[in-house]
């Protein structure tokens, strides 16, 4: 019996080079990316026994990979299954390619997605995505946007990776990167807040001035229902800055007022909580809303009314700069019909903010 790997008679051995953007990336984390099917147990396995290689030498699970450098890959068949690579094919019982089945959910995933994009390149995605759709999984939640990339994962088995994140009840303009490349510029762009983000609101009251900015810091505790975030003081345990500028577009006889606002920073619940903290909390809010003995209007639904109205980023290519606006969703544009709001043509409904 022939138990060499390399010889024809034998199981196949893959030799898989190393992309331009996955340079930097870590051993384990190419093989969760390539072959999700792949336990880490057994991965490290394959490491100490010398049967996973790069450029012919032995490696550890946290070493890094550079651009063009090769990986040996066995055959990763392990009990009576064999681990699927993301890639065009699968590896099946007896390492050989096969072609993978087509996953019917993963179709009408992508065409959801599809139904929802604003916009679109080799590098990036703007989704519309509505309000009551998870960015993210969490407790009980078995549809969110996260999942629901696996349907763009490319021949290389690189899915499509969340830039940012919107709370579930937000909707709006939300940027996803298609390579890691995209997604490493993205988050640098981020983190240098050269990204400018408008959100509308609909909040209780009339905000005074008419325009200004909430500066505050801000810091997570623990309630019944689960984390929020409080307004804190400069020096508080985890306490961080948040900075936002808000501007009235119209108003329904003081009752109710449309906001514009500007975040700076971009800290968990921000917009939400600076609401709150000057007294006019959005209106829906199911956190976050404390005014006693208040009901909401006929006709306005008891739901969230925050979209991320609109996203201007530099584009990551360094071409240009991509500029999505997102349109009301449906419990919006019919509290904004009802209030007599013109979402349309209104040039207050997006002013320079200090430091545009």
């Amino acid at each position: 019996m022939n138990t060499d790997p390399n010889s024809a008679a034998g199981p196949r051995v893959d030799m898989v080079a190393v992309a331009k953007d996955e340079a930097g990336m870590r051993l384990d984390r190419w093989f969760k990316e390539h072959y999700p099917g792949l336990g880490f147990g057994h991965l490290q396995k394959l490491i100490r026994s010398g049967q996973i290689r790069v450029d012919g030498g032995r490696v550890q699970t946290s070493t890094r990979l550079a651009a063009g450098q090769q990986v040996r890959v066995p055959p990763l068949q392990y009990g009576d299954q064999a681990a699927t690579s993301t890639s065009s094919f699968a590896i099946d019982g007896t390492g050989a390619p096969t072609a993978r089945p087509k996953q019917v959910a993963s179709a009408n995933e992508a065409e959801y997605l599809r139904s929802i994009t604003l916009y679109e390149d080799e590098h990036v995605f703007v989704f519309n995505k509505p309000a009551g759709l998870a960015v993210q999984g969490g407790s009980g939640m078995t549809r969110h946007i996260d999942g629901m990339l696996e349907a763009f994962r490319d021949k290389k088995g690189v899915k499509p990776r969340l830039v940012h994140r919107l709370d579930r009840e937000t909707a709006g303009c939300l940027l996803v990167a298609r390579t890691r490349l995209a997604a490493a510029t993205l988050a640098r762009t981020f983190q240098t807040r050269s990204a400018r983000k408008i959100y509308w609101a609909l909040v209780y009251g009339m905000p005074k001035p008419a325009q200004g900015r909430i500066s505050t810091y801000l810091r997570k505790t623990t309630a019944p229902d689960g984390d929020m975030m409080v307004v804190a003081k400069h020096g508080d345990k985890d306490a961080q800055h948040a900075l936002t500028y808000y501007s009235i577009v119209d108003h329904a006889g003081g009752r109710m007022s449309w906001l514009t606002m500007k975040p700076t920073t971009g800290r968990t619940h921000q917009l939400r909580v600076h609401c709150q903290a000057i007294g006019h909390p959005i209106i829906g809010d199911p956190r976050y809303f404390d005014i006693e003995n208040w009901e909401v209007p006929g006709g306005i639904q008891n739901r969230l009314h925050l979209l991320a109205r609109r996203l201007t980023i530099p584009h990551p290519a360094g071409t240009g700069v991509i500029d999505v606006t997102a349109p009301l969703p449906p419990h919006m544009l019919q509290s904004w019909n009802l209030l007599g709001f013109e979402a349309d043509g209104d040039d207050r409904a997006d002013p320079a903010f200090p430091e545009d």
